[in-house]
């Protein structure tokens, strides 16, 4: 039993961590950062630019919340309600799956502490359920944030896009790093069930080999 008490450790662990992970990752403002380094720009504003789920910054002091579902689409042209309906997926899929994540983890608890096989497994595929939340929260992400480059892209001069550095934040990088959690917890939770019916196997051979 050591070695089930070190797994279902593990993945209480992995899947604390993993809540933590996408919590801060759904409240910070690294997601996606553009860097200009305009040579010979004397200028005291900041052209970078750097947004989150929730607001864009330009600058070190310039800030605008992004438009959600209260925003006035008939103003908006087509490019822009694709981009705005790109962000709604996001912003609905990766709550949800931190919101799922808690149950999750209850759940997952009352499973280790019950030593049931079955609730174990079931504990493992609702974890590998709540996985594919994240993982298409931030595959939608990818895809609004490729998006939203090209019309940047188009709306700048290519002398200018030779200054621009585009890349994912530290923000983006630790949601795949909860997901990655996600995913490692509901194997864990797998295995746990597979050292219950192993051991059960075991003791029933040594019962009738008794006999």
């Amino acid at each position: 039993m050591m070695r089930y008490s070190s797994v279902v450790l593990s993945a209480g662990f992995t899947g604390l961590l993993s809540f933590s992970l996408l919590a801060v990752a759904i409240g910070t403002d690294y997601w996606y950062i553009i860097d200009v380094n305009k040579p010979n720009y004397t200028a005291p504003d900041d052209l970078s630019i750097r947004s989150g789920l929730w607001r864009i910054y330009e600058g070190a002091k310039r800030s605008s919340v992004i438009p959600f579902f209260s925003a006035n689409m008939s103003s908006l042209t087509e490019v822009e309600k694709q981009l705005l309906g790109l962000h709604h997926v996001v912003v609905i899929l990766l709550p949800l799956s931190l919101v799922l994540l808690v149950f999750g983890w209850i759940f997952g608890l009352v499973s280790s502490l019950a030593c049931s096989p079955k609730l174990l497994a079931g504990s493992a595929t609702y974890f590998l359920f709540c996985s594919l939340f994240t993982l298409s929260g931030l595959l939608v992400y990818i895809r609004y944030s490729n998006r939203a480059m090209e019309e940047f892209q188009q709306a700048v001069s290519p002398e200018n896009l030779a200054y621009v550095n585009v890349s994912f934040g530290w923000s983006f990088a630790i949601a795949w790093l909860s997901y990655s959690l996600e995913v490692a917890t509901g194997l864990l939770l797998m295995l746990a069930a597979s050292i219950i019916l192993l051991k059960g196997r075991f003791d029933s051979g040594v019962a009738i080999a008794r006999l």
